[in-house]
């Protein structure tokens, strides 16, 4: 990108915010694993002293309790960010995700994985919020119009040179740009393809499960996902009663949410094969790579899946060495950022296998249409075998939510990343002191650590 025109001016304020949503009385989002998650966000906001009055908004994802832990980590990298150049930062993001990762002390609590690394990457992606809005662009846009030398001057090539150069990124991003002007107008017009987890929390009833199901049909989706793996003879029960209502033309993947040893992993979507899953979604440890190959190998044709636990590029650099999996799950949150998104999306390119990305989250609907977007117009080129998962849930608390139509998502308008939160529902939801957590104090019972 060319040097954003106008005075200097720097990063004032790094703000964050414990923000948490009530969505375990519903039973939204319940799985396997995490039986009555309250959906969060440790929230950032970037403040300037920029005449524009921008403002970089990033967040991580978690389910409840350790929120709090997540919202430290991120302020403890407020020194690295206050008092930068706004215009440096936001010319080249890569700046401050190789300052982060290459901290040697910050590097010693990971290296790049878990809390630490999750707080980078909210930061990085407050500063790619902040960016595109500065361009004036949305941030799918914003990288779909870079040059291919810059994006690949983002990204962090340590530790996957033996699966990719940067020379053969630069090829890819090269060759994807040719037919780019075509699939943007397919894109504006007709959005990308999604499915729905809405449908399959493992909490449900039948009944729910059957009118939610039917919705999704009828909402435009060819695909649900089911979640699985607490006991067997409800998933058969629930698989069947999923399958006798959205037909065998609609996709069914299933979720297991790391709930298995390999062997049970095996027996469990043996088990289910009779209706037809399209695929299995970690069935393992995310960081069970030979695991995960030996699934695949022994489940086929039902597909592996994973992703949204994968804790950085060297791990989906070994999965797709290793063969292990039919489908890449990123995720906008997990990693460090957009830059190690480039890298991981650049990665799946270079292996052949789609990437689906993980969603089932506040406010990961809204950040991680952009990177698919980007994928699609830039790298991919295809929509083929690709879909977004969406989720129907807290996307009113967002300036600029996520929108589907027709089982397809709309591309955002709005500069920036999608990340800002109404201030309304951080002053609603902050806990332990926001209107709605401070009104009933038993209501923080579940939250304490």
């Amino acid at each position: 990108m060319s040097p954003t025109p106008g005075p200097s001016c720097r990063v004032t304020a790094v703000d964050t915010h414990d923000i948490r949503f009530p969505t375990s009385r519903e039973l939204d989002g319940s799985d396997a694993m995490n039986p009555d998650p309250d959906y969060s966000a440790a929230y950032v906001v970037l403040r300037t002293d920029a005449a524009d009055g921008h403002e970089g908004h990033g967040f991580t994802f978690t389910i409840g309790r350790g929120n709090d832990v997540q919202v430290a980590a991120i302020d403890a990298l407020r020194d690295h960010v206050l008092g930068r150049s706004v215009e440096e930062m936001c010319d080249d993001p890569g700046t401050l995700f190789h300052d982060l990762i290459g901290d040697s002390q910050l590097r010693w609590l990971g290296p790049e994985k878990g809390v630490m690394h999750m707080a980078i990457g909210a930061l990085v992606n407050a500063v790619w919020d902040l960016a595109a809005k500065r361009a004036g662009k949305p941030l799918w846009q914003l990288l779909a119009d870079a040059e291919p030398e810059w994006i690949v001057r983002q990204i962090d090539f340590r530790y996957i040179t033996d699966a990719l150069t940067p020379e053969e990124a630069l090829d890819l991003l090269r060759r994807g740009r040719e037919g780019a002007g075509e699939r943007r107008a397919r894109l504006l017009e007709r959005g990308f393809p999604a499915y729905t987890t809405s449908a399959g929390w493992l909490g449900y009833d039948d009944d729910k499960l059957t009118r939610l199901a039917a919705r999704a049909v009828a909402d435009g989706f060819r695909q649900i996902k089911l979640k699985v793996g607490a006991d067997l003879d409800d998933d058969v029960r629930r698989c069947r009663v999923a399958r006798s209502v959205v037909g065998p033309g609609i996709r069914m993947a299933i979720d297991a949410n790391q709930r298995w040893d390999v062997a049970e992993a095996i027996r469990w979507t043996k088990a289910l094969a009779e209706f037809d899953p399209y695929w299995i979604e970690e069935p393992t440890s995310p960081d069970d790579v030979l695991g995960h190959a030996a699934i695949r190998a022994a489940v086929a044709p039902v597909r592996v899946a994973t992703g949204e636990h994968v804790q950085n590029r060297i791990v989906f650099k070994q999965m797709l060495q290793a063969g292990a999996l039919d489908v890449v799950q990123i995720d906008a949150a997990r990693v460090g950022g957009v830059n190690e998104n480039l890298a991981i999306l650049l990665l799946a390119a270079k292996y052949g296998v789609p990437v689906c990305p993980h969603a089932g989250g506040v406010g990961l609907c809204e950040l991680v249409q952009h990177l698919s977007m980007f994928d699609y117009l830039a790298v991919a080129g295809t929509t083929d075998e690709r879909v977004i998962e969406y989720v129907d849930h807290l996307h009113e608390h967002f300036l600029a939510p996520a929108v589907v139509r027709d089982g397809h998502y709309t591309a955002p308008a709005a500069p920036g990343f999608s990340a800002a939160m109404r201030p309304e529902s951080i002053a609603r939801y902050t806990f332990p002191g926001g209107t709605f957590w401070s009104a009933d104090p038993d209501t923080q019972k579940g939250h304490a650590a």
